[in-house]
């Protein structure tokens, strides 16, 4: 991706840059006010995932009872679909945008590092918590009322999933820091660097056959989008020749079709997600240029009376959202099935006329009580921890804790034991977070950032 750019009149003041990489590069000042074409962009992303995974829910009644299923294996609409909605390597790229923008601020006041990374150990695992013991004391319940243990052991998987998330983007955050000072001083070896590395591990795992290396890029792939997004807050990317970067959309939209038409990649870009290929980071790339071709447009929709309104109540909202639109799912197959089992009405099967003619209803009503339990729960979200730590010892112990709880119930899966236990890690992780050692406290004694609530009018995520 070109990201140097010649030198032009633009709306947006062009950032001086240097053309040896090796050399800091000026960094922009952190804006004071929200960024409104970014908030949009966010808030839509967050719409699609919950509209593209209510979209994946299969459930209908045979004779040995409900049978719940992915809709979309093996349907030929689904791919297609894909390429509008996969919208993860977007919403890394828009992170590392409001990351860098909030670390800098909190970087000009004083602050620290480590407080940063608590900040955001606070703001993923706060919410986190509620629904991971929430949904362990559900199954416990749908055991204890005689579901039967596969359904209950499906609901659990279900429900962890998406999970994935949390621990990747807890991960990138906690790394934000000592990366945006490598961008900062090396831009192009740094991001150079991850996106190398991520092509190699796909060689790696194409030349052995071994799934398992792919695992590596879950941090070389969303490493490497969060790093466009410090282009983006640089000003470095709308600095381009509009030519230019509509040159670098072609571009990886090519490399895109040239790889699904050789094989190297599944057009499925969902397939591509687990783990991640180097095929969501073109597709990163290919995002961020249109974005920035059309910011200015976006910024405009952004100010109008409805669209502030969602954007203003996703923004708020957004962990919570994420993590409760899967139990939101998971209860709508649930009393989709009670009510086939109780009338005898039959279900549509997936994909059948039928199941598309009841669509509409099936994405409002996911979307609307998903929007229901955001508003019952989002003071959560917003709940005023205690003042980050400044503890370089315990903040890292609470990111690798944080990232072992999703973990435990990605690979072990979702019962009422392992949510249990998984709570109890975050809930040390919080704890860690927001704790301070006698000599870390002596040393930051005079030192008092103003929190978490003063990235807020930047950052949500």
């Amino acid at each position: 991706m070109a990201i140097i750019p010649a030198p032009r009149r633009s709306a947006r003041p062009a950032l001086p840059l240097t053309a040896v990489p090796t050399i800091a590069v000026p960094v922009a000042p952190a804006p004071t006010t929200r960024d409104g074409a970014i908030d949009l962009v966010r808030a839509s992303c967050v719409a699609a995932v919950v509209a593209l995974h209510a979209l994946m829910v299969g459930v209908t009644v045979d004779a040995s009872g409900p049978v719940f299923a992915n809709a979309a294996e093996g349907a030929s609409w689904f791919a297609p679909l894909t390429w509008v909605l996969q919208v993860m390597p977007l919403f890394f790229v828009v992170g590392g945008f409001a990351g860098a923008t909030a670390f800098r601020r909190r970087r000009a006041r004083g602050g620290t590092r480590a407080e940063f990374v608590a900040g955001r150990v606070q703001r993923l695992l706060v919410p986190a918590v509620v629904v991971v013991g929430v949904v362990g004391a559900a199954l416990a319940a749908l055991a204890m009322a005689g579901v039967p243990a596969d359904l209950v052991d499906v609901a659990g998987w279900r429900f962890a999933q998406p999970l994935w998330f949390l621990g990747v983007f807890l991960l990138c955050q906690a790394l934000l820091p000592v990366l945006l000072v490598a961008h900062e001083r090396r831009p192009l070896t740094t991001i150079g660097a991850l996106a190398a590395a991520a092509v190699v591990v796909d060689l790696a795992r194409a030349a052995t056959g071994v799934e398992a290396i792919g695992i590596l890029n879950l941090a070389f792939v969303w490493l490497a989008l969060q790093q466009i997004g410090f282009f983006l807050a640089d000003g470095r990317i709308d600095a381009l020749r509009r030519r230019t970067r509509v040159l670098v959309l072609g571009g990886a939209v090519a490399a895109l079709a040239a790889s699904f038409a050789g094989g190297i990649y599944s057009h499925d870009l969902i397939a591509n997600l687990n783990p991640p290929t180097t095929a969501l980071l073109i597709v990163g790339v290919a995002q961020s240029a249109a974005f920035s071709l059309l910011r200015d447009r976006l910024d405009s929709l952004s100010r109008s009376r409805r669209i502030a309104g969602f954007t203003r109540f996703v923004t708020e909202r957004t962990m919570t959202i994420y993590l409760w639109h899967m139990p939101v799912l998971l209860a709508m197959a649930g009393a989709s099935a009670l009510f086939a089992l109780s009338t005898g009405i039959a279900l549509p099967e997936p994909s059948s006329a039928a199941w598309w003619v009841t669509r509409p209803v099936w994405l409002a009503a996911a979307l609307i009580l998903t929007a229901v339990v955001a508003c019952a729960l989002a003071g959560v979200e917003r709940r005023r921890m205690p003042r980050p730590a400044a503890s370089v010892a315990l903040v890292p112990r609470a990111v690798a804790l944080g990232i072992g709880a999703v973990v435990l119930l990605l690979v072990v899966g979702t019962t009422a034991v392992t949510a249990a236990i998984a709570v109890t890690m975050m809930l040390v992780a919080l704890r860690w977070s927001s704790e301070r050692r006698a000599a870390d406290h002596h040393q930051h004694g005079g030192e008092h950032d103003a929190g978490e609530q003063a990235d807020q009018p930047i950052d949500r995520a």
